[in-house]
């Protein structure tokens, strides 16, 4: 196969989705890769890095002009056609228009976040990779943004008691937001709707919080937490709030695959948190977990600090890429043939589950599903 790696446009987005060491293990498997200028920079890999281990670098238009596989964290649309395979963040359970397009260009496209949650494919799994970054980052945002430090101290000015962080969700980002708050010092309790993630979180040194509802059909087939009924919704706020209050930070992680994100933190439950408090959203994106979340920006409301970041994967971009590449590498692992060349069998889990479009079609049912209903709410 013929690898090229572009560079990431997106703005803030420092990853690579190749690094030189992933680059090397491509090439000693048989295959050629191409890098475009400069693509690993922010990441702290350089093109002479590139080119020591059997890379080649060259501009974006000299890379499409060439037939085979083009990796991104954002997958490229631009330039590409039916001689070009795909790979990288499509998303296109949310952004099912985008997806779309991609496929009327020709190429067959593979969307690493449809990655199945099954044992064999644990290694290609991205969203769990990148969940790990955003978890860290998340609790360093935080650090940095509250007025005061996180551990226990006993000094001769006095003591400094800790401060305490409440996890909202429990999957890949909570768990680590967890681990990383506690390295610090902070005394830590943590919520998920799913009860299989209590004993996860007291695993990693959290407490777990309890809460009086039916929770029995909260998790989907694929382990992800399901869309709840408003009345449980209301229950599940209600409950929460006293957890909210005493918090001087509260990390929220809640996500449902291809959907708005849940409504977890009122505006009334952040009045009653304490001025100075601070809450990171990593749902952002979709619209946030909590009420006064705006997007990549930072809102204060009464003295608590609403961060909305969305880019938190970058932050750490020289470790994020390393592990972006190792499974991206072990992927292109699994479709190669025996012959070294590029094999889509649709039979296959995991080459099926990540397929979106092929031959100018999408042909994954549950993006099929996505365009059908965003037709229908727009015509």
């Amino acid at each position: 196969m013929r690898i090229s790696v572009v560079r990431e446009e997106a703005p803030g987005e420092r990853r690579v989705a190749i690094t030189p060491a992933g680059a090397e293990k491509l090439i000693a498997a048989g295959h050629s890769v191409a890098v475009e200028t400069d693509c690993g920079v922010r990441a702290g890999y350089s093109d002479r890095q590139y080119e020591s281990v059997g890379a080649t670098i060259q501009s974006r238009s000299a890379l499409l002009e060439e037939p085979g596989v083009v990796v991104g964290i954002e997958v490229v649309r631009n330039g590409v056609d039916s001689a070009h395979t795909v790979i990288g963040l499509v998303d296109p359970l949310w952004k099912a228009n985008q997806a779309q397009l991609l496929a009327e260009t020709g190429a067959t496209v593979l969307s690493l976040e449809l990655m199945p949650r099954i044992t064999r494919a644990q290694s290609m799994d991205v969203l769990s990779s990148m969940a790990t970054v955003a978890g860290y980052e998340a609790v360093l945002l935080a650090a940095a943004t509250l007025p005061k430090m996180f551990p226990l101290m006993m000094t001769a000015a006095g003591t400094v008691p800790a401060a305490r962080t409440l996890v909202l969700g429990a999957g890949v980002a909570g768990l680590q937001a967890i681990a990383t708050a506690k390295r610090l010092g902070s005394v830590v309790s943590a919520y998920d709707v799913r009860p299989a993630a209590a004993e996860q979180i007291e695993s990693v040194g959290a407490k777990s919080i309890q809460l009086d509802l039916d929770t029995t059909q909260s998790e989907d087939a694929g382990g992800y937490a399901k869309a709840q009924s408003t009345d449980q919704n209301q229950r599940q706020q209600d409950q929460l709030a006293p957890h909210v209050a005493e918090a001087d930070i509260v990390i929220t992680t809640a996500a449902i695959p291809g959907a708005k994100s849940p409504l977890l933190l009122t505006t009334s439950m952040v009045e009653g948190m304490k001025a100075g408090s601070v809450i990171v959203d990593l749902a952002a994106e979709r619209g946030g977990n909590c009420e006064l979340t705006v997007a990549d920006q930072s809102v204060e409301h009464r003295g608590v600090m609403i961060l909305g970041p969305t880019a938190l994967a970058s932050g750490s971009s020289g470790s994020a890429s390393q592990m972006f590449s190792n499974n991206v590498v072990t992927f292109l692992g699994h479709l190669t043939a025996e012959d070294s060349t590029l094999a889509i069998d649709r039979e296959d889990e995991i080459t099926a589950g990540t397929l979106v479009a092929v031959d100018g079609a999408v042909v994954h049912p549950r993006v099929v599903d996505a365009i059908a209903k965003l037709r229908g709410e727009t015509t």
